[in-house]
Parts: C-alpha cells; sequence; structure tokens
C-alpha cells in the first residue's frame, strides 16, 4: 500500500536536496561544501536503509574520513572519477565501479573528488540504531540516538 505523501517512482535528479547539508559541528561542516545530497529513500519512508544521490563538485569530499560501528555502506559511481580514500591507501573510481564497508571493520574512508569535472554516485547505508562513528584524522566521534539523530562529540567525550 502506497502513503498519499509517497511517491511511487521519481527521477533521482529531481529529488529535493536535504535542507541542510551537513549534520557536522563547527568547524567540520565547511569541509564537505561543494557537496549535494537528495535523500532518496526518505522519499519512500524507507526505514531500515539510507540511500542518497550524491554530487560532489570539483575539490569536494564525500565525508570526513570515517569508520562505522554498525553500519554497512556501499556506494556506486554513476558519472566522474573520485579518489576512494581508505587505511589502506588511494583508489581512483570510475562510472560503474563500486565499494562497500563493512560495519565494524575499523577501514576509515571517503570519496575525494580532485578532477574538473562533477562526481555522482549513490550511497546506500542502514539505519542502525547505536551506531558510532570513528573519525581517525580529527577529534572527532558520533553516536546515532534511538531518535535518528547524530550526537558528536571530542575525542574525549565532550559533546560539541
Amino acid at each position: 500500500m502506497t502513503s498519499k505523501l509517497s511517491p511511487v517512482a521519481i527521477f533521482a535528479a529531481e529529488a529535493p536536496p536535504k535542507a541542510k547539508q551537513s549534520s557536522y559541528p563547527a568547524p567540520f561542516a565547511e569541509r564537505v561544501a561543494g557537496r549535494l545530497k537528495r535523500p532518496l529513500g526518505d522519499l519512500f519512508g524507507l526505514k531500515n536503509f539510507g540511500v542518497n544521490l550524491t554530487r560532489l563538485a570539483p575539490g569536494a569530499v564525500s565525508a570526513l574520513r570515517h569508520a562505522h560501528s554498525t553500519q554497512d555502506e556501499f556506494i556506486y559511481i554513476l558519472e566522474g572519477s573520485p579518489v576512494l580514500v581508505t587505511d589502506s591507501g588511494e583508489t581512483p573510481l570510475e562510472p560503474g565501479m563500486c565499494a562497500g564497508f563493512r560495519a565494524g571493520s575499523g577501514d576509515a574512508h571517503q570519496l575525494v573528488n580532485r578532477g574538473a569535472g562533477e562526481v555522482l554516485y549513490l550511497e546506500i547505508g542502514d539505519r542502525s540504531v547505536g551506531d558510532r562513528v570513528v573519525y581517525p584524522d580529527d577529534d572527532l566521534q558520533a553516536a546515532l540516538d534511538a531518535s535518528g539523530q547524530w550526537v558528536f562529540m571530542h575525542k574525549d567525550g565532550r559533546r560539541y
């Protein structure tokens, strides 16, 4: 049964972008400038996993380099040639390539657009309550609370 508020199908590129493009606290939010997320899963009322159509302008990054404790993530490159940065190093990606990040692996990752053109990709992740995120390059950690909101803290536990 389909809700009157949820569409049956849409053109993904026409989905409205997130009102707030980053939930990172200052000064980290500015580091993802040039990233535009369109939350596709939310439009259909999906509760167990999220799907975003994400565009990275030249020079933009997908996120701070991070690793989830309980959330699996998957990306699929549609356009452009980003670089995947992980604990193992850098891997150039191109359209048609995909990558997955297993929960609890500790392998921190991010996409970087070092090219002159835009990058477009799908990102899919589950919505595990109690998920924790580590950011090895920054004084930052996060936890997903029971309401589905991210709580950001310094590595010593003080809240931002």
